[in-house]
């Protein structure tokens, strides 16, 4: 009986210390009170046992408020701020970066004929302008999420200023496992949507341009569809010898 009274009280005090910190516990807090408190908090906390999965998406990313600065370091919240925009232009060496023509081998097109600059050459350019470090994309509200789409509305900062805001959106399929990797293609869609606003790739909205680069770089062809076999008309570059699955040229 005595040898029992002495383990059971050591094998508990062990077992409180190496799940919670040892500073947790002061003086003042009888020992009888942590005990019981230890136990609560077992009985009561979730297993892996009683957890579950639903097909419901719950996703929260809205922007970070009330950040801890320093006095003389200003707070800019720039989920609601328009800080700097429109305030003045930039040097001439940025804006000739900016503003300077395409190379035309850079363009894509998507088989329904659109127009489009990689995500990549942005970056590219922005860099070049601004400086790595010089340029950022920011939240300005929380992801939209449905069920096949991703949106989030973003601002463009260079240099300390707002330039731009665009939503961007991406589809997706899958589940919840996909909402990573549909989050970054909403980022960067929404960072070719702001760039508009600097004048970046501006040729892809010019007709006349459309018209000359399709005529020169691409052809309309008929192809058909591996799966379910329906035929239509595709658009692509003359350099690509064949179409990207899963559509095959006949």
């Amino acid at each position: 009986m005595f040898k029992y009274a002495f383990k059971q009280p050591i094998r508990r005090l062990s077992y409180i210390n190496y799940i919670r910190p040892y500073s947790r516990y002061t003086k003042s807090q009888p020992l009888k009170k942590i005990i019981e408190d230890e136990d609560a908090e077992i009985i009561d906390s979730p297993t892996s046992s009683s957890t579950s999965t639903t097909s419901t998406i719950t996703f929260n990313d809205s922007p970070i408020e009330n950040l801890d600065k320093p006095a003389t370091s200003p707070i800019i919240d720039w989920s609601d701020s328009y800080h700097g925009l429109g305030s003045q232009p930039f040097p001439r060496e940025i804006s000739d970066i900016l503003l300077a023509p395409i190379d035309d081998l850079d363009i894509e097109i998507k088989p329904d004929g659109l127009l489009y600059l990689p995500e990549i050459k942005y970056r590219r350019i922005l860099n070049k302008a601004f400086g790595p470090g010089g340029w950022g994309l920011v939240p300005r509200t929380e992801s939209h999420i449905t069920k096949q789409q991703i949106s989030r509305e973003y601002g463009l900062i260079c240099h300390g200023r707002l330039i731009s805001i665009a939503r961007g959106e991406q589809d997706f399929f899958g589940g919840e496992e996909k909402i990573t990797t549909a989050l970054e293609g909403c980022k960067s869609n929404a960072l070719m949507r702001c760039c508009k606003d600097l004048g970046i790739a501006s040729e892809l909205w010019d007709p006349s341009f459309i018209r000359k680069w399709k005529s020169k770089y691409c052809e309309e062809v008929f192809a058909e569809h591996v799966v379910n076999k329906k035929k239509k008309k595709l658009w692509k570059l003359k350099s690509l010898k064949k179409l990207e699955y899963p559509y095959k040229q006949i």
